[in-house]
């Protein structure tokens, strides 16, 4: 029987995660035994008698994290973070969580002695700088920004954890997830949400960057399933670098926008606001585009098929919901 735990429970990703991993019944070979959910504030809850629980967390509080994490615990998904925008204007928070934090839930998994399979989502934020393009997972990297620091440095305790035998780490560097159900969050990438989801709920939206502007993505439910996948994986398939890029799709922001047009009709887009915002953009235009995520393809990871499904996907899921 495994056991997990999903910190970060209370996220868009952990949420719809339990609710898969319910679904499926079993993970790595074995049944589910149970799912934990842990996070700042205790997560949306799951019927009673299911295999789910919700507890509160604070990952900058290593006894907090010791008394989450124990000898029964088989695989950790670790979520949890400081979002980039929120990272970048506290800086102390961003360490305490996104360092701080880490590095407390892989000591306490090292100290169950059991070498827990985790699971950690890093950021396309770690790239940067005067990198040459493509960038592939063997790019070295240079964030430009405190939260792509704090993911780096992830990467690497997750590695090293991994070699000295302390856990077996998997670690995906996540293209932007769009569309999310909810509310804005303090992420510099939130309104690549924003722009399909409110205007498909009748609110305006505001858009700071222009129609031409790429970026990655990946849709929700395509996330959740390769973060699967990637517990799944030997760890003879990672070899020495635990983390890779997790697969996504190239769009603009005008295809995005077609796309929500094409499905939906077009009074939506009627609601975007074209707004610049120096802070966002100066985030946003630094990180870099041209990636190449052949070992993640190569390990059998999926891209979405195209931007009419995640706006499908939203709309099938959770615009009823929203």
């Amino acid at each position: 029987m495994t056991n997990i735990l999903i910190l970060g429970g209370g996220g868009v990703i952990g949420q719809k995660l339990a609710r898969a991993l319910v679904k499926r019944g079993h993970l790595r070979g074995r049944d589910i035994n149970s799912i934990t959910l842990a996070d700042v504030v205790s997560p949306a809850g799951f019927p009673e008698g299911s295999k789910v629980q919700s507890l509160t967390c604070d990952m900058s509080d290593p006894s907090q994290v010791s008394q989450l994490i124990n000898p029964e615990t088989d695989v950790i998904f670790l979520l949890a973070a400081i979002v980039s925008g929120t990272a970048e204007k506290d800086f102390d928070l961003g360490i305490q969580v996104n360092l701080t934090g880490v590095l407390n839930v892989l000591a306490a998994a090292r100290a169950t002695e059991r070498c827990p399979v985790v699971i950690y989502t890093s950021s396309m934020a770690v790239y940067g700088g005067d990198v040459p393009d493509p960038i592939t997972d063997l790019t070295y990297l240079n964030p430009q920004t405190s939260y792509g620091m704090q993911k780096a440095v992830g990467e690497l305790l997750l590695t090293d954890f991994s070699r000295k035998g302390f856990v077996d780490g998997r670690g995906f560097r996540l293209p932007t997830i769009s569309v999310r159900p909810g509310q804005p969050n303090g992420a510099a990438s939130s309104f690549m949400s924003s722009i399909i989801r409110e205007p498909l709920n009748g609110q305006e939206a505001i858009c700071p960057v222009g129609r031409d502007f790429l970026h990655y993505y990946l849709s929700p439910k395509r996330c959740v399933e390769n973060l699967i996948r990637g517990a799944e994986l030997n760890a003879a398939e990672l070899g020495l670098d635990r983390t890779l890029i997790m697969p996504g799709r190239m769009w603009s922001i005008g295809q995005m926008i077609d796309a929500m047009t094409a499905v939906c009709g077009p009074e939506p887009a009627k609601l975007i606001k074209w707004e610049s915002q120096p802070d966002v953009e100066r985030i946003v235009k630094g990180w870099r585009f041209d990636l190449r995520p052949d070992r993640g393809l190569a390990l059998g990871f999926q891209p979405d098929a195209s931007f009419e499904d995640n706006v499908r996907y939203y709309v099938s899921e959770d615009l009823e919901a929203s």
